[in-house]
């Protein structure tokens, strides 16, 4: 059997140790031969193709990225987009296709695979840990790890010019990096995309923690919006998933607290460095295990699945349930934050 590999969608540490776990176990265990396709969903699409056998995955598993390159490419709105991955498939000689991405990558391998027949595995991938059906993805907790990081060596500087850090992290629709990081790091504010925040509230915490002597520090999720306002955008582009840019809600949030409370703001935009880099110990741990379940789920043909993580068990469940619907922060886990606020 050959197994085709791609990965789509944004990078994140954790990718290519999936990737050398699949091929590890398949070459070793079960006799395959492996086909890595480029750049997400562009791979099978344009027959873009590169060797994948354990000489090449060798050292790659604290790498960060992927060692295939990715793409936000959505082949569901290419001219003959599905007839042309069939071919593309077929001139390779791939028996099935593993697929490791988030929510939009995965949509695509669940309509492949239930609609037109093509034989997909999915594999859970996104630092926003936003994907339903699984406890954890892997990058998530790469990303805590740097986003907290950075919040820890921010405090000195508030601390020592007495000014407003806002520090924006990544988090479209839901607030999970903002949470875990902004807890870990001692924020004074946290807001996240599942709740719209008040400014008026928010210049009270910050007034009330310079009462102390005290400089605050506020984390922001990048789709965190105002009560009375929308979503701070980049610009009015798409991707082809139809997913707009954001980033500026951070240095949107700096000015008004500036202006509401005469207190000097300044922000960090932390961007992709969260996403950048050697993943964690877990992650590699997590992502390893994954790999390792997602080529057992070829063998046994469990096409239109994917792995999951339930408490310490990898699972399989449908794609469709898994991309169905966001895993959003609960609200009362922002509500035990609460407390900290201010």
């Amino acid at each position: 059997m050959r197994v085709g590999v791609l990965t789509g969608g944004g990078d994140c540490p954790g990718l290519n140790a999936v990737i050398r776990a699949a091929v590890r176990k398949g070459v070793q265990e079960y006799g395959y031969t492996f086909t890595g396709f480029r750049d997400g969903w562009r791979g099978p699409l344009e027959g873009q193709v590169v060797p994948l056998d354990i000489p090449a995955v060798r050292g790659i598993l604290p790498r960060g990225g992927t060692v295939l390159g990715s793409s936000r490419t959505n082949p569901l709105t290419a001219v003959d987009g599905v007839r042309r991955i069939k071919e593309n498939l077929a001139k390779h000689e791939v028996d099935a296709l593993i697929a490791i991405g988030g929510e939009d990558t995965l949509g695509v391998a669940a309509r492949l695979s239930d609609e037109y027949g093509v034989p997909c595995v999915g594999v859970p991938k996104t630092i926003d840990n936003d994907l339903s059906a699984t406890d954890y993805t892997f990058g998530f907790d790469t990303a805590v790890n740097i986003a907290t990081e950075a919040i820890d060596r921010l405090h000195t500087t508030a601390e020592s010019h007495m000014r407003v850090l806002v520090v924006e992290v990544m988090g479209r629709h839901a607030g999970w990096i903002a949470l875990h990081s902004g807890l870990a790091g001692g924020a004074n504010a946290i807001l996240i995309p599942e709740q719209r925040f008040d400014v008026a509230e928010v210049c009270g915490w910050v007034e009330s923690r310079f009462k102390v002597r005290y400089a605050p520090i506020v984390v922001v999720a990048e789709g965190a919006m105002p009560k009375d306002g929308q979503m701070v955008l980049k610009d009015g582009s798409l991707d082809s998933f139809g997913h707009v840019r954001l980033s500026g809600v951070g240095e949107w949030l700096a000015k008004e607290i500036e202006r509401r409370t005469g207190k000097e703001a300044r922000t960090t935009v932390l961007g992709h460095v969260q996403r950048g880099g050697t993943p964690s110990a877990f992650d590699r741990w997590l992502a390893t295990r994954f790999g390792l379940h997602a080529i057992e789920a070829v063998r046994d043909q469990a096409y239109g699945a994917m792995v999951a993580l339930r408490g310490t068990d990898v699972v399989r469940v449908p794609l469709a349930e898994a991309t169905a619907k966001l895993k959003t922060v609960d609200p009362r886990l922002y509500a035990e934050a609460g407390v900290f606020f201010g």
